[in-house]
């Protein structure tokens, strides 16, 4: 139901400024394909935020962008995303990749449903959270990365317009030491969560949890 209400009111608002016309975006590759990703890049924040800088500048690339549905091996960084029996490891969010400090604007009207640090390597940092209704539906949207300034005088249920800067791709150290970027996510069900929700699943549990967290394209439109 969600796809179809959030077909009916595109476009909505960007989520961070991109020109189509002038700009280009470049499709990221997280997965086992990708072996320039070796090992001791993963394993150092500092080389793998540089490979994330290069490839951007070599393709001239205003962002990266990808990720929703991805089987990713990068988690293996993290112990994070370990879990009894079966790691955690497909992608349930779109990632945009770009520099420290790019704004992120809210996609369309809503309130603030909840915020938090969280603040544990290969999480997301800052968080927040937003809370939509559409056509009677309600749903949120996430996103992480973040600086932790932006959670600075939030308030849960305060209200946020379409267009406003809601936050900023956030450094290392508060972004859950990943290369600055922002993970964006959309959520029906919050299944009683408050200032997270997980952002990777295990393969296993994938129909469950791309159901509740339909494609993020259906706003971003890239």
């Amino acid at each position: 139901m969600l796809t179809e209400i959030l077909q009916r009111h595109q476009p909505f608002q960007p989520v961070v400024l991109f020109d189509p016309a002038k700009d280009h975006l470049y499709p990221m590759d997280f997965t086992a394909a990708n072996t320039d990703l070796t090992p001791d890049i993963l394993d150092n924040e500092l080389l793998f935020s540089d490979y994330i800088t290069q490839l951007l500048a070599k393709h001239n690339a205003a962002f990266g962008i990808g990720g929703y549905g991805e089987h990713r091996t990068i988690y293996s960084r993290s112990t994070h995303f370990d879990t009894e029996g079966e790691p955690r490891r497909l992608h349930l969010g779109i990632d945009i990749w770009g520099p420290v400090g790019t704004p992120v604007y809210a996609p369309l009207n809503g309130t603030i449903h909840s915020f938090q640090f969280n603040d544990q390597m290969g999480d997301y940092g800052a968080t927040i959270i937003l809370k939509h209704v559409l056509d009677g539906v309600p749903f949120h949207t996430l996103y992480g990365h973040l600086s932790v300034a932006d959670l600075e005088g939030l308030k849960v249920d305060a209200p946020v317009p379409a267009g406003q800067i809601i936050a900023h791709f956030g450094p290392l150290s508060e972004n859950g030491h990943w290369p600055p970027h922002l993970h964006f996510q959309l959520i029906t069900d919050m299944e009683g969560k408050v200032g997270d929700y997980p952002g990777v699943c295990r393969y296993s549990e994938r129909a469950k949890y791309m159901a509740n967290c339909p494609d993020p394209n259906l706003i971003l439109a890239f």
